[in-house]
């Protein structure tokens, strides 16, 4: 069957079409690439984030710059890049707080698994657990049976209602059945503070927050909230080994706007998985008390599907809620 002018035009000018975008892919970055923090500068993920960005300058030529947009626990920030165009030159420091958003917050708009790509993950954080001293238990197994024999009566500080570690504590209250009663303060600073003077007796608590007060004996530490031992704290176990199946741990990740090159994903995964590669970028990340986490494209994306489905289950179990 003969083809028409018009077909045989249209075929012929589809590779034509088709070549822009895949130059562009090709010779990225041309220009500098903004990288949206939803946190203020100096905390975690800005850290991390600035880590990664300086890297990436140094690997492609071009600047990857930190552009700090703080609130809703990271929402105001995704919702930029969300609207932002998909051409790779505008990027979201991702973290656990993504996952945990959408059940925390009622009809945002944007849905971040649609809408975010998912390039590669940067670092995990490790928690703890860690009680005042004055805290009769020595142990995971007698801090259980202290709170199931004293229902209520342990005050669980944390960083705010819905951060990690107050998530860390509902899910070990979930999954061992003990009741605390949580106690909301405006920052970590405050929440160790309030620990440390005896105001709270047990807080879940990030790692490397806590750990030079751990090590002078200041906090007394329980138990780990990742799978296994940590380097970091090589005697204290890990709650899953009086808690089977507990698990709770922080992660970052970069991701783009929907509808980003798959050439230009791939690209900036492979530089950012060179980077956690690097001895020096693995030191600055170690000695925080972070661990290098690197992954494929395919890999984050299961990961955030993952972390999403769980702490949404503790979330809605324990019937937290943000405006």
């Amino acid at each position: 069957m003969a083809l028409s002018r018009r077909t045989l035009l249209a075929l012929a000018g589809a590779p034509l079409l088709a070549s822009p975008r895949n130059a562009a892919a090709q010779s990225y970055p041309d220009r500098p690439v903004r990288v949206v923090v939803g946190f203020p500068a100096g905390g975690s993920v800005d850290i991390f984030a600035r880590i990664v960005a300086q890297s990436l300058s140094e690997q492609f030529g071009q600047q990857f710059v930190i552009e700090n947009r703080p609130g809703a626990s990271g929402n105001i920030a995704t919702e930029a890049v969300v609207r932002a165009a998909s051409d790779g030159y505008t990027l979201l420091a991702v973290g656990v707080n993504n996952a945990t958003n959408p059940a925390l917050y009622d009809n945002p708009r944007f849905d971040f698994q649609r809408d975010i790509v998912p390039i590669a993950s940067t670092v995990r954080g490790v928690g703890v657990l860690v009680v005042n001293p004055v805290m009769p238990a020595a142990s995971a197994a007698e801090f259980i049976a202290y709170a199931k024999a004293n229902p209520g009566k342990i005050n669980m500080g944390s960083s705010g209602t819905g951060t990690p570690q107050h998530l860390y504590g509902e899910l070990f209250m979930q999954t061992t059945g003990v009741t605390m009663l949580h106690v909301p303060y405006r920052g970590s600073p405050a929440s160790l503070t309030g620990l440390l003077a005896g105001d709270v007796q047990a807080m879940f608590d990030t790692l490397s927050t806590s750990i030079e007060h751990i090590k002078t004996g200041r906090l007394r530490a329980l138990g780990v909230t990742s799978a296994n031992r940590t380097e970091a704290l090589p005697d204290t176990p890990a709650l899953s080994e009086t808690v089977p199946g507990y698990e709770a741990t922080s992660w970052q990740g970069i991701g783009a706007p929907k509808g980003t090159p798959t050439e230009v994903v791939d690209r900036l995964n492979r530089a950012i998985n060179a980077a956690l590669a690097d001895a020096g970028v693995k030191a600055r990340i170690e000695a925080t008390g972070y661990t290098v986490f690197a992954s494929s494209p395919a890999e984050f994306r299961a990961h955030i599907a993952n972390e999403t489905s769980k702490w949404g289950k503790v979330i809605r179990t324990a019937g937290i809620h943000l405006n």
